[in-house]
């Protein structure tokens, strides 16, 4: 258990760090980031199948039927992602970024509600409610509506959405969606390449092959966590990540965090506590007493 706790921890400390991580790469075109991501990502991948022998397990899965549809649009859809997510990080946005993971649980629940026909209880529909009106509170206040948040939150609930229908596990199925975008991601590195105009200097080379081991550690250690810890527990580290994105934004980069802001978010917070409180409460009833004989 212990060790489950502090791998799920490290994960979402990782990628709680990204916007440290990806802010080196400022001068980098967020489409060449994102392509370096997929090429070496497929790369690390690949050895690890490699050096772990996994390659038959990894051809297993990839035959069942339906697999490479699946994941054809998983990888258009975390490609979508990672790109909004650097842009917004290098576009002094990482505070909408993490507003964006914050959102992500309930734009779940409205997925659920309209993909699957899912039947939300009180508690769910309260949660959703004020996320709901958090969204509406920044968009009346601030004159427009958070669409950096609402494309990460959506693009990353679809992708989690089509990704419980996949037959591949995290690590077989990342390695899936990285091998469909690599050739378009070297297509698209070349072209950066011959640009008179791009350049990278050869520290952001390094950042950039980087994203790799920044992709598939996190990765890792969030499937081991999953392994060893209930899934309830998984979603109370989640927003380990996007609070500390917020603070990074804020304390780090000198974002603004005005009265709009700070009251969509509170909304946003009050119907996360409702869910985290609804899902504690449906954990503890689940959970044999103490008192019950052993098997």
């Amino acid at each position: 258990m212990i060790a489950g706790v502090v791998s799920g921890l490290v994960a979402y400390a990782i990628w709680g760090l990204f916007p440290l991580y990806f802010r080196q790469l400022q001068g980098v075109d967020a489409s060449q980031v994102v392509a370096h991501r997929v090429v070496w990502s497929t790369v690390l991948l690949a050895a690890g199948l490699t050096l772990s022998g996994g390659w038959r397990a990894f051809a297993a899965s990839a035959r069942s039927p339906g697999t490479w549809g699946v994941h054809a649009l998983t990888a258009a859809l975390i490609a979508s992602n990672w790109l909004l997510y650097v842009w917004g990080v290098n576009a002094d946005r990482v505070v909408d970024c993490s507003l964006g993971y914050f959102l992500n649980p309930l734009v779940s629940i409205g997925l659920g509600v309209v993909v699957l026909g899912e039947r939300l209880r009180a508690a769910q529909w309260i949660a959703f409610g004020f996320g709901f009106a958090g969204i509406l509170s920044m968009a009346w206040s601030l004159g427009t509506f958070p669409l950096l948040s609402l494309g990460l939150a959506t693009s990353f609930g679809l992708y989690g959405l089509l990704k419980k229908r996949a037959s591949m596990g995290s690590v077989h199925g990342l390695m899936a969606e990285t091998s469909l975008l690599a050739l378009p991601a070297l297509v698209w590195i070349g072209m950066g390449s011959a640009d008179d105009g791009f350049h990278i200097a050869g520290r952001e080379w390094v950042f950039l092959a980087g994203t790799g081991v920044a992709t598939t550690v996190p990765l890792l250690l969030f499937a081991v966590s999953t392994r060893r810890i209930p899934l309830a527990m998984v979603g109370f580290l989640q927003y380990l990540t996007p609070t500390m994105q917020l603070l990074i934004g804020v304390l780090a980069f000198g974002e603004p965090f005005g009265e709009a802001k700070r009251t969509g978010f509170l909304l946003v917070w009050i119907g996360l506590a409702v869910l985290i409180l609804d899902s504690l409460l449906r954990w503890r009833s689940y959970v044999p007493s103490r008192s019950s004989p052993s098997a």
